[in-house]
């Protein structure tokens, strides 16, 4: 199968929406994989990493070219991961963990080149802080059915953005995708981005 150069292997229509606001001329493919986390969690940018080349290498496998992108994130609070709500009171808890305190969202990164295999790792961590939210501002936000498919049960760059008093480190990595990472990898890969937009002036 021939795609693009840039190939990512993700259904989340806010990594494309990233991708995008890059200016990239890439096509989207995901092959399924197991998606659960592991129960050892001593090492979580480990572990995203490793989700990344599984989902990464799926999608290459059926590939005859071109540069495979995925990403895993996570929630970490307190030392407890939180993946995506297995449904809306699951959420209401995360949140109800997440008020009035920090954590972190961790991505984990991986590139793969079709045809040869070759991988490429890297993860990045952003400290997140929220304000102090109440049960009913909770169960309001849930009701809205916003954070059914986000790690940590809600959207920074949606309803959301209301929740967060302040952060350290990448923001678009709390959205999904850490821009700045990714961007290093490419160019490691050959594939520069500054170069890219040369190209379409």
């Amino acid at each position: 199968m021939f795609m693009k150069d840039l190939v990512l292997a993700s259904s989340s229509p806010r990594r494309r929406e990233l991708l995008k606001q890059l200016g990239l001329d890439f096509d989207t493919l995901v092959y399924p994989v197991d998606e659960s986390l592991p129960s050892n969690k001593e090492n979580i940018p480990e572990i995203v990493e490793k989700l990344a080349v599984r989902k990464a290498l799926a999608t290459a496998r059926i590939l005859d070219k071109g540069l495979v992108v995925a990403a895993d994130t996570v929630v970490v609070w307190r030392d407890r991961v939180m993946g995506k709500p297995s449904h809306d009171e699951d959420a209401v808890e995360m949140l109800k963990s997440l008020q009035g305190d920090f954590h972190e969202v961790c991505t984990g990164l991986a590139l793969v080149v079709a045809g040869t295999g070759e991988v490429l790792t890297g993860h990045e961590i952003t400290r997140v802080f929220f304000k102090n939210l109440s049960e009913e501002e909770i169960r309001l936000y849930v009701a809205t059915g916003e954070p059914r498919d986000k790690a940590g049960a809600y959207a920074i760059q949606g309803l959301a953005a209301v929740f967060v008093a302040g952060l350290e480190g990448c923001y678009t990595n709390v959205v999904g995708l850490p821009l700045a990472r990714l961007a290093e990898m490419l160019k490691q890969f050959g594939y520069d981005i500054f170069k890219k937009w040369s190209a379409t002036m």
